[in-house]
């Protein structure tokens, strides 16, 4: 039995930065966002594509952005960083330095005490966990505020990939960008042994982060051909990263598409994971009393089923995210206490019409 047991064991890869799935036995990474990742499963599988539906500004997906490459340098795991709407080396030098087990424990404690400030009404309610835990060993903490430790940047292997390199144009994409971008990650996948029929001496997981795909600057002679490209990109994409040890996270502003053909569905469809940011920010819910304590809301719009049957169930789907100083939260969505009745409460009472078995004054104890 132990001799089995052993063999059983044997067959799970040891990778850093990453656990396989309890359910279906998928290897996974971790976003970089510990409560994002117990909303989609447990974190990203193996091969898969996590596509974010950026907000209006792109400035919470740019976030995320960071996260999930700040977790592939603490992890050792190589980066791809694509992008043509900014230098891919800015994006390094605003990685969000890691927190350490013992600023871990201090907010810990912080936020117990936090907790007696919670209105009765809602303790009993299960919130997505956004805190630092002493156990954790699957994603890390980071503060916002501060740079990525350099000594963790000087070892990192990171890979850049920019418009400034385009080569010719040949027949299967009209916008080079994408051809040129494809036989990158083609290259990266090959002469680093990523793929599944590789046997290196030592397995290591891929993260490709391609910013702001479908943007201005991926745009063809007409809309028609734009989309066209897109899609064969992520097909390509797709087929490449089914085949190796790789995961690829892609932000595109899908403000910008029309979308009478159904096109944002059917980029959902070819991804494995996706979401949207919906920001409050020039919205008629930036200023409505429900949503004053959070930026935006998050929509799950696909979540994976690879090697499953099913996709992973969803507890709550009324979640919402807020910005503060030192990081990025996700919570699920609550109503504001009423602490007291106020004169507007008295007021909106008096004037609602009486529905029930009693018809006329409110005075009598018998009425309900």
């Amino acid at each position: 039995m132990a001799s089995n047991a052993t063999k059983t064991k044997s067959k799970f890869p040891t990778i850093p930065g990453t656990k396989p799935s309890v359910k279906n036995a998928q290897l996974l990474i971790s976003t970089g966002i510990p409560a994002l990742d117990n909303i989609i499963g447990g974190g990203l599988p193996i091969g898969s594509i996590f596509l974010i539906e950026e907000d209006k500004y792109g400035l919470y997906a740019k976030i995320i952005f960071k996260y999930f490459m700040a977790e592939g340098v603490v992890t050792s795991q190589p980066i791809l960083i694509a992008s043509q709407d900014h230098q891919p080396s800015q994006f390094m030098s605003e990685l969000p330095a890691v927190i350490n087990d013992s600023e871990c424990h201090t907010k810990t404690v912080d936020n117990g005490n936090e907790q007696m400030k919670i209105a009765w009404r809602y303790q009993n309610m299960k919130l997505v966990d956004s805190s630092p835990a002493e156990d954790h060993t699957f994603g890390h903490f980071y503060d916002l505020t501060k740079s990525m430790q350099p000594d963790l940047l000087e070892h990192a292997d990171i890979k850049q990939w920019h418009e400034s390199n385009l080569q010719e144009q040949n027949n299967i994409f009209e916008n080079t960008a994408y051809t040129d971008l494809l036989r990158t990650i083609q290259e990266i996948l090959r002469d680093g042994q990523y793929f599944i029929s590789d046997t290196p001496d030592k397995k290591r997981i891929l993260r490709i982060a391609i910013h702001c795909l479908g943007s201005r600057l991926w745009l063809s002679d007409t809309e028609t051909s734009s989309n066209h490209d897109l899609l064969k990109f992520l097909y390509c994409f797709r087929a490449l990263l089914r085949n190796s040890y790789a995961v690829g996270i892609i932000t595109t502003p899908v403000n910008n598409f029309d979308n009478t053909d159904a096109f944002v569905e059917r980029i959902e469809h070819i991804s494995d994971i996706a979401i949207r940011l919906e920001s409050f920010a020039g919205s008629a819910k930036e200023t409505n009393p429900l949503f004053k304590d959070y930026h935006g809301l998050l929509h799950i719009k696909k979540l994976p089923a690879l090697n499953t049957l099913t996709p992973h169930c969803l507890e709550f789907r009324d979640l919402a995210f807020k910005l503060r100083r030192k990081k990025f939260i996700i919570e699920v969505l609550h109503l504001p206490p009423e602490f007291e009745d106020t004169a507007q409460r008295e007021q909106d009472e008096a004037i609602a019409p009486t529905i029930g078995c009693t018809s006329g004054s409110h005075k009598s104890i018998l009425d309900f």
